[in-house]
C-alpha cells in the first residue's frame, strides 16, 4: 500500500491501516528512541507516547516529503519531551559549564561495532548524549537544537564538543585495551 493511501485510511480511523503504519515504522522509530534514553523500557515508552501523537497529529502530514521523515521528528521531540518531565533524567538534562572535559580533536584509530558506539553514546551524560544525537545522527543545526532544548547555540555547539572528545577518549581508552590484549596474546 502507498504512503499517501495508508495516511487516508488511517485518518478515517482504519484499525488495519494504523497497525500496518505502526507495523512498518515501530522497529526503526524503537531504535530512534533508545538513542535517547537509558533503557529499552524508556525507549518503548518514548515510542507508545510518539505513536500517540503520530496518530493524533497524522492530519498535519502534508505528503510532503518521506512520511518516515516526519514520524521520525514526532519521535525525536516526544524522546526530548520525555526527557524533560521524567525526574530519573531531567536531574541529569543539564547544560551547565562545570566539571567538563576538556576538548580534544585526536582521533583514535579503532574498528568498532556501530552496537558498540552506541553504547558508549548511551553512557554520555543525558544533555551530551541528546545533543550528540540531534547534531551527530538526526542533523540537526546547533540553531534548531538550541531552539529545541531552550539553550543558545553556542551551548549546543560547546556540550556537542564536550561529547565528541568523551566519546573519543573513551575510544582511546578501548583502544589501548586492544592493543594491550592483543600484545599480551603474542
Amino acid at each position: 500500500m502507498d504512503e499517501r493511501k495508508l495516511v487516508k485510511e488511517c485518518l478515517k480511523g482504519m484499525p488495519q491501516a494504523q497497525r500496518q503504519l505502526y507495523d512498518c515504522f515501530a522497529q526503526t522509530m524503537l531504535g530512534i528512541c533508545y538513542r535517547y534514553t537509558k533503557s529499552i523500557n524508556d525507549a518503548e515508552d518514548v515510542l507508545q507516547e510518539g505513536f500517540v501523537k503520530v496518530f493524533t497529529n497524522l492530519q498535519q502530514y502534508r505528503f510532503e516529503g518521506d512520511l518516515g521523515a516526519w514520524i521520525r521528528q514526532v519521535m525525536v521531540r516526544t524522546a526530548l519531551n520525555y526527557l524533560k518531565k521524567n525526574k530519573r533524567y531531567s536531574s541529569e538534562l543539564s547544560y551547565d559549564e562545570i566539571n567538563l572535559h576538556p576538548v580534544s580533536e585526536d582521533n583514535p584509530l579503532m574498528q568498532l561495532q556501530a552496537k558498540d558506539l552506541a553504547d558508549l553514546i548511551r553512557q554520555l551524560p543525558t544533555g551530551y548524549q541528546a545533543i550528540f544525537n540531534l547534531h551527530a545522527i538526526e542533523g540537526f543545526t546547533h540553531v534548531e537544537i538550541g531552539a529545541m532544548l531552550g539553550i543558545n547555540e553556542g551551548t549546543s555547539r560547546s556540550q556537542y564538543a564536550r561529547a565528541r572528545a568523551l566519546l573519543i577518549n573513551w575510544l582511546g581508552n578501548k583502544n589501548a585495551e586492544v592493543k594491550q590484549h592483543r600484545y599480551a596474546g603474542k
